[in-house]
């Protein structure tokens, strides 16, 4: 199968790590797989040290046409038969690139549970010209029902996390490095710095979980447009000195291996493989009934659920987990057998292949295959 995999981003985040594991597994199989993407992106770097063919489009937003012509001559030359769009302009430039080459079934990943807007544009781009929209959770899945995606043309697939990327790992010198103390209670949070991650509600909990377990530091591992209303807060609230913002690290493994506690505080949310990072490395977990978390985090199986945009809730739980440590040891081992069965990144492969053969099976969609 030859498939073609377009992502329209200039940074680094959890879908392109997604994509680029998909790529790369299928290319394993025996499968083509080529990588469109952002020159110099993060991505285009990333996909070719894994010895992926790589081709690099200019894209600026979902009305690019130019981007639309060099997606279409691509998907020309290469014959593709899946053509993979995993990110929204992504879903705008390939489709309509697709439809112009009259060649390939589109697919489009989903991995936010943002409303779909309600506008004539958006109709057009949910209704028409996708053969198959895969959701990471069932709660995205809702969402694109709701906006007037047919059902059957919505495929769960979870996103998986590489479980090998954690053997053997270690806080490494962390704790030197941001001169953490010996008891220290080590609260983490990784996630960028944007509104629906709800870092503010994590901050406004920090006085509360301060007060019943004084020597809390939270650090806020991400980088993002919040940041400095997130400094400000935290500094309104008297609280800089149990809180430090990293900024973007790219050793976010050692992190989950240092905390405590790992704490997720959105109140919009696709699926989240942060969390899924964390349990892997069994590590407690505190997080929100937002979007797909309650599929990872199940209440007093593999973590604590609260309600989103609540503080206190939060802080509670959080307090929690630090006190009770056999509860979170617990949880943690209950976490990390849901990841081995239900959340790796061979299981996301392997679902997103079966994806890929019942659109083909469905026979032509109208655009010409040769």
């Amino acid at each position: 199968m030859k498939t073609l995999h377009v992502d329209g981003e200039r940074t680094w985040r959890g879908g392109e790590q997604q994509a680029l594991y998909l790529a790369t597994g299928l290319k394993a199989r025996g499968h083509e797989a080529v990588v469109a993407c952002q020159p110099a992106s993060p991505m285009a770097e990333r996909a070719r040290a894994a010895g992926l063919d790589v081709v690099e489009v200019s894209m600026r937003g979902e009305a690019d046409f130019r981007a639309v012509l060099a997606l279409r001559r691509i998907i020309r030359r290469g014959k593709f038969d899946i053509v993979h769009m995993h990110t929204s302009h992504a879903h705008a430039l390939g489709c309509a690139a697709a439809a112009l080459a009259r060649r390939g079934r589109t697919i489009v990943s989903r991995r936010v549970d943002f409303p779909v807007a309600g506008n004539l544009i958006s109709g057009l781009k949910y209704r028409h010209g996708v053969d198959r929209f895969i959701a990471i959770s069932e709660a995205v899945k809702a969402v694109l029902v709701a906006g007037g995606v047919a059902p059957a043309k919505v495929a769960v697939v979870h996103s998986g996390i590489d479980l090998a990327r954690f053997e053997g790992v270690t806080a490494g010198s962390l704790r030197e490095e941001f001169a953490i103390p010996p008891d220290a209670v080590v609260l983490v949070n990784v996630a960028a710095l944007v509104d629906h991650k709800g870092q503010r509600y994590l901050l406004a909990a920090m006085p509360r979980v301060l007060a019943a377990e004084p020597k809390a530091r939270l650090f806020i591992v991400g980088e993002g447009e919040l940041r400095g209303a997130l400094e400000a807060q935290a500094s309104e609230l008297g609280i800089t000195g149990a809180v430090t913002f990293t900024g973007f690290r790219p050793d976010v493994a050692q992190w989950l291996a240092l905390c405590d506690v790992f704490v997720m505080s959105s109140h919009l949310e696709g699926l989240c493989t942060s969390v899924l990072d964390a349990l892997a490395l069994r590590r407690p977990v505190v997080a929100t009934r937002a979007g797909g978390l309650p599929e990872i985090v199940r209440h007093e199986a593999t973590g604590l659920l609260v309600p989103p945009r609540e503080p206190e809730p939060l802080a509670d739980a959080i307090v929690r987990l630090v006190r009770d440590r056999e509860l979170g040891r617990g949880l943690g081992e209950g976490g990390r057998r849901l990841v081995e069965n239900e959340f790796s990144a061979e299981s996301m492969i392997e679902g997103t292949l079966r994806v890929y053969r019942e659109v083909m099976d469905e026979g032509p969609t109208g655009r010409s295959e040769a």
